[in-house]
């Protein structure tokens, strides 16, 4: 009893739910698949459950109230804290609005299961459950994502409600509130539509499992692996300890697909080693903000927005995976180029050892904890099910995890009290990815289905696109940054998809190549002033201005930005048409890489004079079309340039002689 005591009610609660919620996720990985009206909702409340044990009602505010107390020097009174206690009576009145949410589930997913739309009686414990679903739902968003998505989502359920009083494109005929009513219970939490839609079953069925997955590999050395190749792989070429975080931020990026993590985990490393051997301070928090903002479109596990694409397009993940091979290449081609040729311009040290680089243990000895990788891709490549290939990919890194009980002193051994601490991670970390899906599900709905909002913003941004494809993706592109900036990356892809796919389908782009393109600049947000989170965080690492390491990494993350636009003009790109095609593309792209690379460090073997940076800009921007004689011509002006780059430096080698 005195151990339970002092555990705290609300830490044994939060183990409780924990157990139970891999508990589910297992019987529904090994046993049996429920129906998506029970597995979806179930997945929600336990979800829900963990995100109100974690943060507390008045979790925002005393954590600034924290903050500024410690930018004061001081610690935050009793008699501050205390001011925000009144916020725990949502708490008192939040559980059990869970508990009821899930005793509905329970007793009537076999109704719901078979519900007709239209046909079937909305009854007043449906309407009743709607409205506990989504005030729990934005409750839990304000705790774990903040104020900007919570707003969003609000203002969207108030415009559903207020559209058939609103003027042009933002009308919507209305109906008697009953009939409202009854459609917005019908559309939220009745079927698949709304907050229990693809999004969320898609958490609950695959993400839950791959962020477990990702939470485990780093716990047991996995992790630190991965950021040890990177840092082995630095050497005394130009810039070759920023190429070494280059390495490890993309390699940890493969497997945890968050830019922010990423920058945490690795940056503490690679930021102050680049600092060293003489990179700029916002030179070096913005590369590590583009390495580790690329881990989510590499595969094999990339940004959560990727399995989402796979389910919302009716594909595999692994065509999805496949798709984004070439592009991800590219984008860490340029970064490699880009810090290769800014190291020769501004003359940092070659020396790795200046870097201070220190592997602790030896590489060979841990390669064995790198199979649960192979055995995830094996098995996505064989055509498994997600949810059976994070399953097993878990199992093999707790089996590696007791190998390391026998071999190399234990140094990479968790002890199983850790890997408990570790689920307890794992689940938090699924629940705050569950609660944007769901979230995101309320706005799709209203904009598709409760409204016809989605279908009158097509309709203008069509016109204004005309049939000019490229007006049109400029329009998506710009939509797409402005959301990646206030909302999270999966919530900006799904409003993203909404809006703007079917203007880009219309204009008669391929599925994938539209979806891919949505969630390229949903990500490049991450890296975008004025709100860019992974370059702030690398900046507060660095010891570097936030804004100027925000600038630098949108100039250094400048193939991201080209990508894009390329696949959409060049399809083969994503793998989509023959082997010569594709090599063909591929070519095309890793020149114009090369060429917008060197564009922005604007040096070769010399300093670019301002034409030569604009010709280098057209040739990059030369290699966008798949028309060959473009691409010839952009070569040829290419070359040229590169020429007289090498001519001028040559030049001045013999003044100073």
């Amino acid at each position: 009893m005195p151990e339970i005591n002092k555990l705290g009610i609300r830490k044994i609660a939060m183990i409780a739910v924990t157990v139970l919620f891999f508990g589910f996720q297992i019987y529904i990985a090994t046993v049996k698949q429920l129906t998506p009206m029970l597995q979806s909702p179930l997945h929600l409340v336990f979800a829900l459950s963990l995100i109100f044990l974690y943060l507390p009602a008045d979790h925002p505010y005393r954590k600034k109230l924290k903050l500024k107390a410690e930018a004061e020097g001081r610690t935050p009174t009793e008699e501050e804290l205390g001011k925000y206690r009144l916020f725990n009576l949502v708490d008192i009145i939040s559980f059990p609005c869970i508990a009821y949410l899930l005793y509905y589930v329970i007793t009537e997913y076999s109704r719901l299961t078979n519900f007709v739309e239209n046909i079937d009686d909305v009854l007043t414990i449906d309407t009743s459950i709607m409205v506990i679903t989504i005030a729990l739902l934005l409750e839990a968003v304000r705790r774990s994502l903040g104020m900007i998505l919570f707003g969003f989502i609000l203002a969207f359920i108030v415009y559903a409600w207020t559209s058939p009083y609103l003027p042009g494109v933002l009308y919507t005929k209305g109906l008697p509130f009953e009939q409202m009513l009854d459609q917005f219970a019908t559309g939220m939490t009745m079927t698949e539509k709304g907050v229990f839609g693809v999004p969320l079953y898609t958490s609950a069925s695959t993400l839950f499992y791959f962020i477990v997955f990702g939470a485990f590999f780093a716990a047991c050395g996995g992790g630190q692996l991965l950021i040890d190749l990177g840092m082995k792989c630095s050497n005394n070429s130009s810039g070759g300890p920023a190429k070494a975080a280059v390495l490890s931020s993309g390699m940890m990026g493969m497997i945890s697909g968050s830019a922010v993590a990423n920058v945490s985990t690795t940056g503490v490393m690679t930021i102050p080693m680049m600092k060293k051997i003489g990179y700029a301070p916002q030179e070096a928090g913005a590369i590590e903000a583009v390495a580790s903002t690329g881990g989510q479109i590499m595969p094999p596990i990339m940004g959560v927005g990727a399995f989402i694409m796979a389910e919302m397009l009716g594909v595999s993940y692994f065509t999805v995976a496949c798709a984004a091979i070439i592009p991800a290449i590219a984008y860490y081609l340029g970064v490699f180029v880009l810090v290769t040729y800014l190291a020769r311009k501004r003359s940092v040290s070659t020396d790795a050892t200046v870097a201070n680089i220190k592997v602790e243990q030896p590489i060979l000895p841990r390669l064995y904890l790198l199979i649960p990788v192979f055995l995830l891709i094996g098995y996505i490549v064989a055509g498994a099910s997600l949810m059976r290939a994070g399953t097993i990919g878990i199992v093999a890194v707790l089996a590696c995890n007791a190998v390391s009980y026998f071999v190399g002193g234990r140094k990479n051994y968790v002890p199983l009290k850790e890997l408990g601490a570790c689920c307890m991670r794992g689940a938090k970390q699924a629940s705050e990815i569950a609660i944007p899906t769901a979230a995101c599900g309320i706005i799709i709905n209203i904009m598709t289905g409760q409204t016809a909002l989605a279908t009158n913003l097509s309709s203008v941004i069509g016109q204004l696109g005309t049939d000019y494809l490229f007006v049109a993706m400029l329009i998506a592109m710009v939509g797409c940054m402005l959301l990646g900036m206030a909302l999270p990356t999966v919530a900006a892809y799904l409003v993203g998809v909404t809006l703007f796919v079917p203007i880009i389908r219309q204009l008669g782009v391929d599925p994938l190549c539209a979806n891919m393109f949505v969630f390229y600049y949903g990500i490049m947000a991450q890296i975008t002033p004025p709100v860019c989170v992974a370059s702030y965080t690398a900046a507060g690492i660095a010891g570097a201005d936030a804004m100027k390491t925000g600038i630098n990494g949108l100039l250094f993350a400048m193939v991201g930005f080209m990508v894009p636009f390329v696949f959409i003009y060049n399809p083969p790109i994503l793998l989509e048409g023959t082997v010569t095609e594709i090599i063909i593309a591929a070519a095309q792209l890793f020149i114009g890489t090369y060429f917008l690379a060197l564009t922005v460090a604007g040096y070769f073997r010399t300093h670019f004079k301002a034409w030569e940076r604009v010709v280098t800009f057209a040739v990059a921007v030369g290699f966008i079309a798949p028309d060959p004689v473009t691409s010839a011509i952009a070569l040829a002006a290419g070359v040229a340039v590169l020429l007289i780059n090498v001519k001028q430096a040559k030049n001045a080698a013999k003044v100073a002689a």
